[in-house]
């Protein structure tokens, strides 16, 4: 048995048969087919020949990743953990990165389009701007005001894109060109498609902009959305979050891109994805009111519940996402009460787990902060979210169809009769 997986340069752009692959994984060759089943590997049949090959270099990536997350291939394997190739985004050492570039720094020097664009091709466009057909804004915003008025923003966004998608009968195109014009539409309808708090915005405005104007009915200077539009940046893509994962299962049964953005926003939702922004403002006005952290973090945990805002499984320290967003809300002055009390709330919680600020704290600052709803933070995710969903689609739609499909652990009764 190997203790760990040679690697080879020379032979880097080698195929593997499958008994190969199997020996460098330390695995039997059954184990081999049960990753590529859940998209762990990669196989290509040659014409003529028996049995399956694979990269060798991407064999050899997998037994480095199994190695260092410490647990045998087999359990790896079976379907603990779902692992997918992308070449969108990598965290390390409590840095993020867009294909290749610091995120923070992407977003410190581009606007929420540039960075979309850099997503989707690879390529900057300076002065990226987004419009949308009237047609497809008609029918989003007639879906979206049939809505009840107690819905929610994911609930208006979600029926925006489905009335999108119905606009365009050429959704169902999947070709790179087309996916692109379909991203550079799907945004700024779905910003369109909501209520106007302040005005109605000029759709020739910068993404974050017209977002502004649906979110807050104070007027907006520049440090204020320049922070929304860094938000927006710093939020377009995580890796394979939960949502993102959703939109990939459903571009890899090739759904189009309205539907697999429909998919990431029906994940979204969840108090321990996209709305946790939410329960971070509330917490921060309860902190505000009653004039200091200890009461509110002494409930939260009586309660069982996690103290919103702080921590996150990625980062080991604080995230990087809330460390540039707190440096640009420190330039706002009416951001100051609010930003104090996200400190009193990290300061308290403190004394009881040492957690860093995560970026949902860091945005409930800025909706806190800019009289926006608690659900703005919501919203904000979602838009800013959409971006990396659709470039995940891209990435999915150049994979083997339906390799998103694992396969159940069945533990039921064993079958037999009908019980009397």
């Amino acid at each position: 048995m190997r203790d760990q997986a040679p690697d080879h340069p020379a032979d880097s752009g080698r195929r593997l048969t499958t008994r190969e692959a199997a020996e460098l994984l330390g695995v039997k060759p059954e184990t081999v087919y049960a990753y590529v089943s859940r998209g762990q590997l990669s196989s290509r049949r040659t014409p003529g020949a028996r049995g399956s090959t694979f990269d060798a270099e991407e064999v050899r990536a997998l037994a480095r990743r199994n190695r260092r997350d410490g647990g045998t291939p087999a359990a790896s394997a079976t379907g603990q953990e779902l692992t997918v190739r992308t070449r969108l985004t990598l965290i390390e050492s409590d840095r993020y990165y867009y294909r290749g570039v610091d995120a923070v720094e992407l977003a410190a020097r581009h606007t929420y389009e540039e960075v979309a664009e850099w997503l989707w091709t690879g390529q900057v466009r300076p002065g990226a701007a987004f419009s949308a057909p009237e047609s497809s804004v008609a029918a989003a915003r007639r879906a979206v005001d049939a809505l009840p008025e107690h819905a929610g923003p994911t609930d208006r966004l979600r029926v925006a894109a489905i009335a999108a998608a119905v606009a365009d009968p050429l959704r169902f195109d999947l070709s790179e060109g087309a996916v692109l014009g379909t991203a550079r539409t799907l945004i700024p309808t779905l910003v369109a498609a909501l209520p106007p708090v302040l005005r109605d915005g000029d759709d020739r405005d910068p993404i974050a902009h017209r977002l502004w104007t649906r979110l807050s009915g104070r007027p907006a200077d520049e440090p204020a959305l320049r922070a929304l539009d860094t938000a927006l940046c710093l939020l377009a893509d995580h890796d394979l979050a939960a949502s993102t994962l959703a939109v990939r299962v459903a571009a890899s049964a090739r759904a189009h891109a309205y539907a697999a953005v429909s998919a990431g926003l029906g994940v979204i939702e969840g108090p321990l994805h996209g709305a946790a922004g939410g329960l971070a403002h509330r917490m921060l006005l309860e902190v505000l009111e009653r004039g200091s952290a200890t009461p509110v973090v002494s409930e939260e945990l009586r309660a069982g519940r996690r103290v919103p805002g702080l921590g996150h499984r990625l980062y080991a320290g604080e995230d990087p996402r809330a460390r540039a967003l707190f440096a640009l809300l420190e330039d706002i002055p009416r951001a100051a009460p609010a930003l104090a009390a996200a400190r009193d709330v990290q300061a308290t919680a403190a004394r009881h787990a040492p957690l860093h600020a995560n970026v949902d704290l860091a945005l409930a600052v800025l909706t806190a902060s800019s009289g926006m709803a608690p659900t703005a933070a919501e919203t904000v995710f979602a838009v800013a979210r959409t971006a990396g969903w659709i470039a995940h689609a891209l990435e999915e739609y150049g994979e083997r169809p339906l390799r998103m499909r694992p396969s159940g652990l069945y533990s039921g009764p064993k079958p037999g009769p009908l019980p009397e």
